[in-house]
């Protein structure tokens, strides 16, 4: 069984930037694909960004393409999504995932088993 733990979330401005990390324990890192998903309240859960287990393939939401970043450091265990250009739509709790497979081919196929607690992520216009 894997642990996650979210951080680095906060208050921006718009146009700010916060990067998000998320370190994995309990079980093997680097073998699975990651996931950042959020969900704002009153709305459903939402995938934001992926990345295969050696983080050289990645797949983003259209909202968020061009100003997010994810990346992983397996010597680390751990995550990171970077997002820049921050507008206040993108205020959400953002969970990190561990998939069961490998690779992301199809982000509403790829079953994620592990979940964190969420980090609060609130941009103000």
């Amino acid at each position: 069984q894997v642990q996650l733990v979210e951080s680095g979330g906060g208050w921006v401005q718009a146009g700010g930037s916060l990067r998000l990390s998320c370190v994995a324990s309990g079980r093997t890192f680097n073998a699975y694909a990651m996931g950042w998903f959020r969900q704002a309240p009153g709305k459903e859960r939402e995938f934001v960004a992926g990345l295969n287990w050696s983080g050289d393939s990645r797949t983003y939401a259209d909202s968020v393409k061009g100003r997010f970043t994810i990346a992983r450091d397996n010597a680390k265990n751990t995550v990171y999504l970077q997002m820049n250009s921050l507008k206040p739509e993108d205020s959400a709790v953002y969970y990190c995932a561990q998939a069961r497979v490998h690779t992301i081919v199809e982000v509403a196929t790829t079953p994620f088993g592990a979940w964190g607690q969420g980090t609060q992520v609130t941009v103000s216009s």
